[in-house]
């Protein structure tokens, strides 16, 4: 029986290329050509080939069919309007799409906008939508960069831009009005390959979703003595409860492990230290299935 081929869409370049190969490398699914980022790397997985391209080309990609899968941000999926499968939120490159004015404006709220003013963004379809449900007529002037002079420069009254911190409009001496869209990267899948090869797919999906889960989670071993592990279990969180198995050697000693948030590392070595654990180690995972 012949498998069929999955290509995968990635970011060639920009904020969110370099943890999208990461994601794909911890799901096992490795870049043979990463360095030269050529238009195609296969990876580790015969059947499984990555494709550079620009993350506002990956929406119409994926829904094109000129690939199976792609990484790329909601706010470029809502812009295209693309028709596509999202499977996944890779929990990355959270940002929002917001309104913005200059901070010496009298515009400090959207009842402060009135019909006809100018906008300017790189978002032009989401920033018609936002206004059309908000009752506006505006001109939406498009820019491919450089959003945050616009106003300055006499192009638009407005603008509307990506954010993740708010920073860089302050510096550019801009005060946000409203957040049109909070936004993060999706792997998205063209509707009709996650029909036709929905068992790869679903492979590949469990494989990231598993990298996912483990993020900021730690394995937790030890081992303990009998008489100690009553203690030991009121101060050990776990996922699903501790694992207990029993070590071989002359004492009555049980080894135990639980995954923990890595938050809780600092204080609970030393909790279980104190309750009698000793051999303490503290592993970081991969991934969780």
């Amino acid at each position: 029986m012949i498998k069929m081929k999955i290509k995968i869409a990635i970011p060639s370049k920009g904020r969110i290329s370099d943890p999208s190969i990461d994601i794909l490398e911890k799901a096992g699914l490795g870049l043979k050509d990463n360095v030269n980022r050529k238009l195609f790397s296969a990876t580790h997985n015969k059947n499984i080939d990555v494709l550079f391209a620009r993350a506002s080309d990956i929406p119409e990609f994926v829904e094109d069919g000129v690939v199976d899968l792609g990484i790329t941000g909601l706010d470029l999926l809502k812009e295209s309007d693309s028709e596509v499968k999202i499977l996944l939120d890779l929990n990355f490159g959270k940002t929002n799409l917001v309104l913005a004015s200059p901070e010496e404006s009298k515009i400090s709220s959207i009842n402060d906008v009135k019909d006809e003013m100018i906008v300017a963004s790189e978002f032009p379809n989401l920033t018609k939508q936002y206004f059309n449900e908000k009752g506006l007529n505006l001109k939406v002037v498009k820019l491919s960069g450089s959003t945050e002079a616009a106003p300055f420069i006499g192009v638009s009254d407005l603008i509307t831009d990506l954010t993740s911190t708010g920073t860089t409009l302050r510096m550019n001496h801009l005060k946000i009005i409203d957040t049109i869209l909070k936004s993060s990267i999706k792997l998205i899948a063209n509707k009709d390959s996650y029909n036709e090869k929905k068992l790869l797919i679903d492979s590949i999906s469990t494989s990231i979703g598993g990298v996912i889960d483990a993020e900021r989670k730690k394995l937790v071993m030890m081992n303990v003595k009998s008489n100690y592990l009553d203690d030991i279990k009121k101060v050990m969180p776990s996922m699903t409860g501790p694992t207990i198995s029993e070590v071989l050697s002359d004492e009555k000693t049980v080894a135990v492990q639980a995954v923990i948030d890595e938050d809780e590392v600092f204080e609970l070595v030393n909790q279980l230290k104190n309750a009698g654990a000793k051999d303490i180690l503290v592993v970081p995972i991969e991934r969780i299935i």
